[in-house]
């Protein structure tokens, strides 16, 4: 029974991982096509979106098998059950994603706006609290989901800033108010993103020391 439990973990772990690569890879995608005015890449997401979506269903199926056939105690448990929370964050991000890819898609008919500068500046920066979040999964490290955690203000600075410049561009130029709107769709995006990679990093804190950070006001005394 023991190996039978081993194995089913550790294939729970792969497609969970596996699940998470396709996700960053969206993420990646979906932001080049905006940079790159790439409408292959855009299209590219919007295909690969089923994959993602065909996973979370089968994560969600082992994890109910792993709890109604095993007895799981103590960080198992924890593991198991964080486990249907990341799932379900990492096909938000694939649809964040998607939601890119298609905003990608629709600035492609017009001239662009401006040239991008705080742009690349976030989506390096989500992309790589992605990374580091499903690093800090795999490795179980909580330091490396804390640092995850304190790059959210910076994100969140550069939606804002962002923000401000394109709204002082459709407010000087009527011509441009659509496609600066879909830039401000995509920063939206990047930063619910950025929210979901914060999700996992809370997720590995309570995998490994069982204290859940989400709300830290909340008195659960």
């Amino acid at each position: 029974m023991e190996r039978h439990f081993e194995k089913d973990l550790n294939e729970l772990k792969e497609r969970l991982l596996w699940m998470g690569s396709l996700a960053e890879r969206s993420v990646h995608q979906a932001v080049h096509a905006v940079l790159q005015s790439d409408e292959q890449l855009a299209q590219r997401v919007l295909e690969e979106e089923s994959a993602i979506n065909e996973l979370q269903i089968e994560i969600d199926d082992r994890v109910v098998h792993l709890l109604a056939l095993h007895q799981l105690m103590a960080v198992d448990l924890r593991f198991v059950l964080a486990v249907s929370r990341i799932n379900n964050d990492l096909e938000r991000i694939g649809d964040q994603a998607v939601n890119i890819a298609q905003s990608a898609q629709r600035i492609l008919r017009h001239p662009r706006v401006k040239p991008y500068v705080d742009l690349p500046k976030m989506s390096e920066a989500v992309e790589e609290m992605v990374r580091d979040a499903l690093n800090a999964v795999v490795r179980r490290d909580v330091a490396l989901a804390q640092k995850v955690l304190a790059r959210d203000d910076q994100v969140d600075g550069l939606r804002d800033q962002i923000f401000r410049e394109l709204l002082t561009y459709m407010m000087g130029d009527s011509s441009v108010v659509y496609p600066a709107f879909e830039l401000i769709l995509v920063a939206k995006n990047l930063e619910r993103i950025g929210d979901h990679a914060t999700n996992i990093s809370e997720d590995v804190i309570y995998i490994v020391q069982g204290r859940d950070v989400r709300h830290p006001a909340v008195d659960r005394r």
